[in-house]
């Protein structure tokens, strides 16, 4: 007997299906603020994430050291470990010490890793291979592959993602490649849970099967990507679609307007889990008028 096309499915979800890319909350000196991690943490989770990503871009990964990114997990594992996926960047363009921090982030209690595509150095597709699999060698952890060749360069080759899939802990990819039919492809032909990195795409990778979304957005609407995803495995696509009108000037003032991890922390600011929305440099903090662009957004969307 055949399954009607419009039956529900439940992707395989390794680390949820509703994933923050979580800013890394400062005070206004730009140190860690720690029982802000937790508060902001403990906010998206009770909003309806099931899986927190720390220490990636959004997480200030290029500005804080290895000891301060596992002071961030620390923190946030006391907070929600128990009620979330709980997973750090380890990726960098040195294989060496993306292993060590793959390492450490095990050692910090980390459920998962995000690494990220080697950026700057454009090594080929041999060498993604390669770098991908020693990280993943180095632990006992799952990894999720970053692909996101804006920043990067280099883009994830489908065959290399197939590849990748034989590996018994690369389980997921976060996709910010933009390439629909490519990720069509990978879907279709692996086992890899796929996860919406871009979330202008969120509806559109959760429309042709993916896991879920790795979201900067979330900040500000985790609710509403729950009842998105949960709209797409019901096969109610008219819901989804409503709820992906509602978020486009969120998307458009938080992703378009300025940088991910500026906004993501005056959203936080915003929704009051912080107090600053500081960033460090060479990111700047959003503008009084970038402010306020985001709050009219946030209040046209229904979200404050």
């Amino acid at each position: 007997m055949t399954t009607p096309p419009d039956a529900p499915r439940t992707p395989p979800r390794p680390f949820g299906a509703v994933l923050t890319a979580m800013a890394t909350p400062l005070g206004a000196d730009g140190a860690l603020d720690l029982d802000g991690a937790a508060r902001l943490a403990t906010s998206l989770v009770d909003a309806g994430c099931d899986g927190l990503v720390l220490n990636g871009t959004t997480g200030e990964s290029p500005t804080t050291s290895p000891e301060e990114k596992a002071r961030v997990v620390r923190a946030v594992l006391e907070a929600v470990g128990g009620r979330a996926h709980v997973l750090t960047g380890a990726g960098s363009n040195d294989t060496a010490g993306s292993v060590e921090a793959a390492r450490a982030a095990e050692a910090a209690g980390a459920h998962g890793l995000l690494v990220v595509t080697p950026y700057y150095s454009k090594p080929p597709q041999e060498g993604l291979l390669a770098h991908f699999r020693a990280v993943a060698d180095a632990t006992g952890l799952p990894v999720m592959v970053y692909d996101i060749p804006g920043r990067t360069a280099t883009p994830v080759e489908v065959t290399t993602l197939r590849a990748l899939a034989e590996h018994p802990r690369v389980v997921a990819v976060k996709d910010s490649k933009n390439d629909l039919l490519a990720a069509s492809q990978v879907m279709a032909s692996t086992d890899l849970a796929w996860y919406s990195g871009e979330d202008a795409l969120n509806l559109a990778h959760l429309a042709q099967g993916a896991a879920g979304v790795v979201s900067v957005v979330a900040h500000a609407a985790a609710g509403a990507y729950r009842q998105m995803v949960d709209a797409v495995d019901a096969g109610d696509l008219p819901t989804a679609r409503a709820l992906h009108v509602r978020l486009l000037p969120v998307v458009d003032a938080m992703m378009n307007r300025t940088q991910g991890a500026a906004s993501a922390s005056a959203v936080a600011q915003l929704l009051g889990a912080t107090p600053h929305r500081t960033v460090r440099l060479p990111l700047v903090a959003l503008t009084g008028e970038q402010l306020e662009h985001l709050r009219g957004a946030l209040t046209e969307a229904g979200l404050l």
